[in-house]
């Protein structure tokens, strides 16, 4: 059985979180034999959407795709980004028209051709098209070209991250989250062979509300009065998990969550 370790790492916030990566990424990929990495980058640039520099940094990380959510066109950059470099994505069901590509098929360097989508929630997030029916819409496409298929689905609401993996149990490759910052345990692999979990965590300052300057987050929640939301810059953590392919069935054979701690501090 030929065996493929991807490494899927969940949103990396500013500074802190591409210091994660730069430091901790070469090391995992050497210790654990990882074949692929794919993070999410769309807080990236000071907390929110990406950047040339930020994103360079990153793939200088040896991360080969980088996927993205509501955030990505939050700078005018973002645009840009995903129309000069088809591995970096934004979600695959912006409507027609919307610049980029929501999915990649890339190969590693052992000639395995591995695809990455990228997909946004609709419940508490945005309005955009159907998830369910845009990932159905380029399955056999993807399919025709690999049988090792990737899905970060960038949603809010717990219930539909579950009901996506169950949809493509058996389709793809995994089904993980991203979007919520909050690492769960509830990784597995489904009855028909996809490798699931709800939420990988986020890379960054874990001395934070989720990434944030804990006392500005205070403020606005104990005022309602707007103010700064600056990234945090304490106890640095790397999260996400490492899953185990069959190269010639696509079907997950583990998936193990990562939470790894960075020594010292990062300052912005």
């Amino acid at each position: 059985m030929e065996l493929i370790k991807v490494l899927v790492i969940g949103d990396t916030v500013g500074k802190p979180g591409r210091e994660a990566c730069r430091k901790m990424i070469p090391k995992l990929k050497l210790l654990r034999e990882i074949d692929l990495v794919v993070i999410n980058g769309e807080n990236l640039a000071s907390g929110s959407s990406i950047t040339h520099d930020t994103a360079e940094e990153i793939f200088a990380s040896d991360v080969d795709v980088i996927t993205s959510g509501d955030h990505i066109f939050r700078k005018k950059e973002g645009t840009a980004m995903v129309q000069e470099n088809p591995r970096i994505l934004r979600p695959l069901n912006y409507p027609k028209g919307t610049p980029g590509n929501g999915s990649v098929v890339v190969t590693t360097k052992t000639g395995v051709k591995v695809a990455v989508v990228n997909l946004l929630g609709r419940v508490f997030i945005q309005s955009l098209d159907c998830p369910f029916q845009t990932m159905e819409s380029i399955l056999k496409s993807l399919q025709s070209q690999t049988k090792i298929i990737l899905l970060d689905f960038h949603a809010e609401a717990t219930s539909e991250k579950v009901a996506m993996g169950w949809f493509l149990d058996g389709e793809v490759s995994a089904v993980y989250g991203t979007h919520t910052h909050i690492q769960t345990s509830d990784e597995t692999i489904l009855p028909k062979g996809t490798a699931y979990m709800t939420e990988l965590g986020m890379t960054g300052p874990y001395r934070s509300v989720i990434g944030r300057d804990i006392d500005q987050v205070l403020f606005r929640f104990k005022t309602g009065m707007p103010g700064p939301m600056e990234v945090a810059t304490d106890d640095i953590r790397l999260s996400g998990a490492i899953i185990e392919i069959d190269v010639n069935t696509g079907k997950a054979k583990s998936i193990e969550r990562i939470h790894e701690k960075l020594n010292g501090t990062v300052r912005s």
